[in-house]
């Protein structure tokens, strides 16, 4: 998969705030996304206009960085910012797709967004302690990577209440079990072996290992001596459940 490349547009507001958004930039580009940002490039001579225009238009996604003094250069139209919105509201919003603008709010007390992107969710970043939520939040929407699956439509419309969340996307207990079930299809065999297993999981080895271990501790399989699993009574339920085999 091809890192997603993100625009980060912001203000100037201080040395301390130009030293976060370059942070924040930083751990975007070391957790698997393509963030492209002023501070490394664009550099004197260059034509800001002209690189504005070209990274709004281009980049997958444009991540404006709301602060108190963003909002204000914004709503006035002034300096770079403003040069950002007057692109965002014109002609050449037609050929951007609006819906790759993700505000996140960086301020104390509100939550104010320019008046372009007053309708739009946002990212709360204001809580320092609580900033990798936030960065795990944004990042899930980058890498279209959503904590939960969509599920199916089901048949049992009595099913109960509790216990219904839905599966997460990367659920590691849900994949070792699909590798389980898939090395049971086509054997009349009681038992499995491990070594069959790991080829059909697609994960690491090591963590098969330890998503193995919680199945094992839930009850899902069970070893026998070093080499044999079995699947148990829990584990079937939970392949039905799960739609990863059919009933």
């Amino acid at each position: 998969m091809n890192p997603p490349r993100v625009f980060i547009s912001y203000s100037h507001d201080s040395a301390v705030h130009k030293k976060w958004v370059l942070d924040f930039a930083t751990t975007l580009r070391n957790r698997g996304v393509d963030a492209v940002l002023d501070q490394w490039d664009l550099k004197p001579g260059d034509d800001l206009p002209h690189f504005m225009e070209t990274q709004l238009r281009e980049a997958q996604f444009v991540i404006m960085v709301c602060t108190e003094e963003y909002v204000k250069k914004a709503n006035v139209g002034k300096g770079g910012v403003g040069y950002e919105k007057m692109i965002m509201t014109s002609s050449l919003l037609s050929e951007i797709d609006n819906s790759k603008v993700i505000p996140i709010i960086r301020q104390k007390g509100t939550d104010e967004r320019p008046t372009f992107l007053s309708s739009k969710l946002y990212i709360n970043f204001s809580n320092d302690s609580e900033l990798e939520y936030s960065l795990d939040d944004l990042l899930r929407v980058l890498l279209n990577a959503p904590l939960y699956e969509k599920p199916e439509i089901g048949l049992n419309h009595f099913k109960p209440l509790d216990g219904s969340r839905p599966d997460r996307t990367s659920d590691g207990l849900k994949e070792v079990m699909k590798a389980i079930a898939a090395t049971y299809e086509g054997t009349s065999n009681q038992y499995i072996y491990f070594q069959n297993v790991v080829p059909k999981a697609s994960m690491h080895r090591l963590t098969l290992d330890r998503y193995l271990k919680q199945a094992v501790k839930d009850g899902l399989v069970k070893w026998h001596g070093d080499y044999a699993l079995s699947i148990t009574d829990d584990g079937l339920n939970y392949l039905f459940a799960h739609g990863i085999i059919e009933e």
